[in-house]
């Protein structure tokens, strides 16, 4: 086996490639966009490169058919409470059945990260944000929802059979949409509903800028500081929105209020790997208007859940449940809209959200495991710590 640095236009279509011919056999697997994975590695379009650096090989057997990939990363602001070390970052692994070339690729990604004074890495994770590319497969292996990592189930056993260990396991949950909500729900809903300071609604396209705004109190509120996630800014959250308005579903993004005051969010979005994956990894004129047609004709049937959450003075009062049935059984049961829902992960570390899913009569749909590995090989292995 031989590495090659991704270093120009034909090594990095390469890069694309190795996913394509390794994974399209598997019945579960989708295409991702390919402007998605480019995305990640373009210093104009990944804010990450602002504090950090990466590196992509493409590895070949002795034939120069392509046998695997992986990119390591550097990133001063990934930190997780209670490191001892600093930590880099592995990803976009792809890799033959074959335990000695899995090797290579970790070996390789494991110097670099030395050299840059790392002393562990994470993996498999994302140059950016958790909310795509984080974590390897361990349940599921049937269609991800859009942004999330395939792969087959051998690969758990390179990356442990290497030395990694689970730092935490992350569970998406899923639910049938015609499945009536649990009464408790109802009986919670009730409660606040009969008080008029309470109200719900979804967002508007046309008033993005002021659900902007409603975003970053809650998110500032609900998530800032807490297990190291910063403040966002309106502008940050404005630029969200518009990202996503192509998109959007009106009906599927709701948020509470108490005296007009945003308290509560449930952010929701088609799920896109059903207009994706007929698209072969493409996304030209063309697909744009697949897309389109796809879009008016109804053929997404599942939605994702992107982010639930309540402002910690209305929390365990029935904010959430007023919400669900304010959103989901009122309108999105009510006018059938979608017949699956499935929510992004959850890590194990935040038992609180666990609950709340687990609460709403979900069921597991796939797991996946970010493992670590230390590079002092007698240095004691510690788990993600636990959110209080």
């Amino acid at each position: 086996m031989k590495l090659f640095v991704v270093k120009d236009a034909r090594t990095a279509r390469e890069f694309l490639d190795v996913h394509v011919s390794l994974n399209k056999g598997y019945e579960g697997w989708n295409q991702p966009l390919d402007k998605d994975i480019q995305e990640v590695f373009d210093p104009e379009k990944n804010k990450t490169f602002r504090f950090g650096e990466c590196v992509r090989w493409v590895m070949k057997d002795e034939k120069g058919n392509l046998a695997g990939r992986i990119a390591a990363f550097v990133n001063k602001k990934y930190k997780t409470i209670g490191d001892e070390q600093p930590v880099g970052g592995v990803g976009f692994f792809d890799c033959v059945n074959d335990q000695q070339a899995a090797n290579l690729l970790f070996d390789t990604a494991k110097q670099w990260l030395t050299e840059r004074g790392m002393g562990a890495m994470d993996g498999p994770i994302n140059f950016g944000d958790r909310d795509r590319w984080w974590g390897l497969q361990v349940k599921g292996f049937v269609n991800p929802p859009f942004g999330m990592n395939y792969n087959p189930p051998y690969y758990r056993g390179l990356f442990e059979n290497y030395g990694f260990r689970p730092f935490f396991t992350q569970v998406c949950f899923g639910l049938d949409v015609k499945n009536r909500i649990q009464d408790k729900f109802y009986e919670r809903h009730a409660a606040i509903a009969k008080d008029p300071a309470f109200s719900a609604r979804h967002i508007r396209k046309k008033e993005l800028e002021k659900y902007a705004q409603d975003f970053t109190t809650v998110y500032n509120k609900a998530w800032a500081q807490h297990g190291g996630l910063k403040e966002i800014s309106k502008e940050q959250a404005l630029m969200l929105f518009k990202k996503m308005k192509p998109v959007l579903d009106e009906r599927i993004v709701w948020f509470a209020y108490h005296n007009d005051e945003p308290i509560a969010l449930w952010v929701n979005l088609p799920e896109l790997n059903q207009y994706f994956k007929h698209m072969g990894g493409k996304f030209g004129l063309l697909q744009k208007l697949q897309f389109l047609w796809l879009k008016m004709t109804g053929a997404c049937r599942k939605f994702t859940g992107i982010v639930f959450g309540v402002v910690p003075e209305f929390q365990g009062k029935g904010v959430d449940a007023y919400l669900i049935v304010e959103g989901g059984a009122k309108v999105i049961q009510a006018q059938h809209l979608y017949d699956e829902y499935e929510m992004q992960w959850i890590g194990d570390f935040n038992p609180k959200m666990m609950n709340v899913a687990e609460s709403l009569g979900t069921f597991h749909t796939r797991e996946l495991i970010t493992f670590r590995y230390l590079f002092d090989r007698t240095q004691e292995f510690k788990r993600h710590p636990i959110l209080k």
